[in-house]
């Protein structure tokens, strides 16, 4: 069974509107300090949502209390209703309290005139053990191959496009939204044809983020992307992205487009189909056709080899023996680009 995602509906307007009226202008003082270092829209949309569910718990649990004066005890109390109350994963928790440490330092640091004697106290409070509690999904070549059958014969051609990107060029599920019509021209090819090299593509990273070149397995992938270009044409779609949003062509696609893509993979396939998935999928793919670390880390632009054997999804068992055949040492069968 994949892994399953726990949605927690916690904050609304109306409770919004009962918060703290010194809690909710130290968050939005905090959000326009962040955006004035140049963090980016989606962490500081990150940072917004997390605090206010410590907010909302505040207000419900806490009486209220102005964060500045909140004790250890109350991150403890916050702490233990995440995880026994609301039933968050030992993950999420911290992603969750690092919120409040970063807000804590942006006290410490910025606000040190207005409160002298503040401290961050939330890192002292002991995180839950962090223990997986959802199995990842891992998907073997044929499982992907007929969901991808699938959809063309429901003739669900964006969709099927959208699928075979992610599979073969292991990108986020934000950067395949902003893939452009042009980043798959024959002038694009590289590597004998093997690969189409993106122009340079906005990612994810620290400040603004940062722009790398995208690569993208073209056999694999071109038979998928004709049947969604002629699609378009049908549909007389002439936007410059790959993707585009249905309601502004101009503007790329929506992650909630994407979101909904993922729900019906997840319902056609049977399996948890979370778009980071593809990305497990597309390392796991290289490294098993003999891809060395080093290469694969330049095609997907890791900065460290950690990142390749992070997202590997192959155990000790089956790598080592690659190396082993018939009761003897072998070297694996490599495959070039072209082959994939």
């Amino acid at each position: 069974m994949g892994r399953t995602t726990k949605t927690n509906s916690i904050t609304s307007p109306e409770l919004l509107a009962r918060v703290n009226p010194e809690n909710m202008r130290l968050l939005n003082d905090f959000l326009d300090y962040l955006r004035s270092v140049q963090r980016s829209e989606t962490t500081i949309h990150g940072y917004d949502n997390d605090i206010q569910i410590a907010f909302v718990w505040c207000l419900e649990h806490n009486n209220n209390a102005y964060f500045v004066h909140w004790t250890k005890r109350n991150i403890v109390a916050y702490q233990n209703w995440l995880l026994n109350n609301n039933e968050n994963s030992p993950a999420r928790i911290r992603r969750l309290k690092a919120a409040l440490s970063s807000l804590s330092n942006y006290i410490c640091n910025v606000l040190d005139d207005e409160y002298p004697n503040f401290r961050n106290i939330v890192n002292k409070v002991e995180n839950p053990v962090n223990r997986p509690v959802r199995e990842k999904t891992v998907w073997e070549d044929e499982e992907l191959e007929n969901l991808l059958d699938v959809l063309v014969k429901k003739k669900k051609y964006e969709q099927a496009c959208y699928l075979a990107l992610g599979m073969y060029s292991g990108r986020r599920k934000a950067e395949l939204c902003i893939f452009k019509v042009s980043d798959f021209d024959d002038d694009k090819l590289v590597c004998d044809g093997a690969l189409y090299k993106s122009a340079p593509l906005k990612t994810k990273g620290r400040g603004l983020g940062k722009y790398i070149n995208c690569y993208t397995l073209a056999k694999k992938f071109k038979p998928y992307l004709d049947m969604w270009m002629e699609e378009r044409k049908r549909l007389g779609i002439e936007s410059e992205w790959l993707f585009p949003n249905k309601t502004k062509p101009n503007e790329p696609m929506q992650i909630s487009t994407a979101n909904s893509f993922s729900n019906t993979y997840s319902r056609l396939s049977g399996k948890e189909a979370y778009l980071h998935s593809l990305r497990h999928y597309f390392t796991t793919s290289l490294s098993k056709a003999g891809i060395p670390d080093g290469v694969i880390q330049s095609i997907v632009n890791w900065e460290s080899g950690d990142m390749v054997r992070l997202y590997k999804d192959i155990d000790a068992d089956e790598e080592i023996g690659m190396y082993f055949k018939n009761g003897d040492i072998s070297a694996p069968d490599k495959k070039s680009l072209t082959d994939l």
